[in-house]
């Protein structure tokens, strides 16, 4: 991001990022409980404020052991069957909307599931060189986003699982998946952008700027 902070705590229409993307969870799900995993050292944390059923765990190395931590931390709150929802704080313009058809979807799915988007594009696979090596069809092709929803128990024991393979999954879905486990994918929205790049900060503006005139 080219920036001297963490991208989460970058400013966005007078907020951080993640201060949105925490609103967006409080609003969606008031009666949920939201869990975030930060670095132990962060400086930054406590020089903001955030909605009142917002806990702090300790984050890790990669994604996968960040969500690994939290869900270690709800061992004495939640129920094997509950529902974990696990959403990237750097999406902080996922609808509300698409939380709740996401719920909807996998409440009656034996595994739970994930917003995704169905690939438009031309696909390609390169060598190191960043040549092609073959097009790749697109048919049944999605891009993961987030939230992914999951049974507490089934999340935790998959990841446990991949962690003591020394497996760095990418994503929650990928950890269930190596356990033969099918997730199943709900189309979400496009502005549901994970930001990456500097451009992405204005793109995320203006997506929120739309969404609050709809």
């Amino acid at each position: 991001m080219q920036a001297d902070c963490p991208k989460q705590y970058l400013q966005l229409n007078g907020f951080t990022i993640l201060q949105h993307t925490l609103q967006r969870l409080r609003d969606s799900l008031p009666s949920a409980q939201i869990t975030v995993a930060v670095a132990t050292d962060d400086p930054y944390w406590d020089q903001y404020t955030y909605p009142d059923n917002v806990v702090r765990v300790a984050g890790g190395a990669e994604r996968c052991h960040s969500v690994h931590n939290a869900l270690i931390a709800l061992q004495n709150q939640a129920d094997d069957e509950d529902w974990v929802i696990v959403h990237d704080a750097a999406r902080p313009c996922v609808r509300p909307e698409d939380i709740q058809h996401l719920l909807d979807r996998v409440m009656t799915h034996t595994v739970g599931g994930l917003l995704a988007l169905p690939v438009r594009d031309t696909m390609k696979r390169a060598n190191a060189a960043g040549e092609i090596v073959t097009t790749v069809s697109r048919d049944n092709l999605w891009h993961a986003l987030t939230p992914q929803v999951f049974r507490y128990r089934v999340l935790l024991h998959a990841l446990t699982e991949a962690l003591n393979r020394t497996e760095l999954v990418t994503d929650e879905a990928q950890a269930l998946e190596k356990l033969g486990y099918t997730p199943l994918l709900v189309a979400g929205q496009a502005d549901n952008i994970k930001i990456t790049h500097p451009d992405d900060l204005a793109l995320a503006e203006r997506y929120l700027q739309q969404q609050a005139l709809s």
